[in-house]
């Protein structure tokens, strides 16, 4: 069922997990929920030639955690909480789940392991 969910195409949480996945993006984003930034104060903590670290932003972009625009002759990238919050939302529900199991298994072994109980 998971797999065919995924094979349909419904999941509109892939690509902000996938922007997620990386180290460096996850700091850009922890950075940008401070605030918009232009990508010359993004980039500065990292040890990356601008080019690799615009891919980083690509990436962030397509997964709609970020959206920029020209001011000037700088660029400003600002934060899309949209995705983020759709992400832990998916996240906390996964985690009730497992609790509920862990819980349901708790209960099993206070039993003795009887499965008739």
């Amino acid at each position: 069922m998971i797999l065919s969910h995924m094979a349909n195409g419904d999941d509109s949480l892939t690509p902000a997990f996938h922007a997620l996945a990386d180290p460096t993006r996850r700091a850009v984003v922890a950075r940008l929920a401070a605030g918009p930034a232009s990508v010359s104060e993004l980039a500065g903590p990292f040890a990356l030639a601008l080019p690799t670290f615009l891919k980083h932003l690509k990436v962030l972009e397509t997964g709609g955690l970020i959206a920029s625009e020209k001011q000037g002759r700088t660029r400003i990238c600002r934060l899309n909480p949209a995705p983020v919050t759709a992400a832990r939302d998916w996240l906390d529900r996964q985690r009730e789940k497992m609790a509920a199991q862990t819980d349901r298994l708790a209960d099993f072994l206070d039993r003795g392991g009887d499965l008739d109980g």
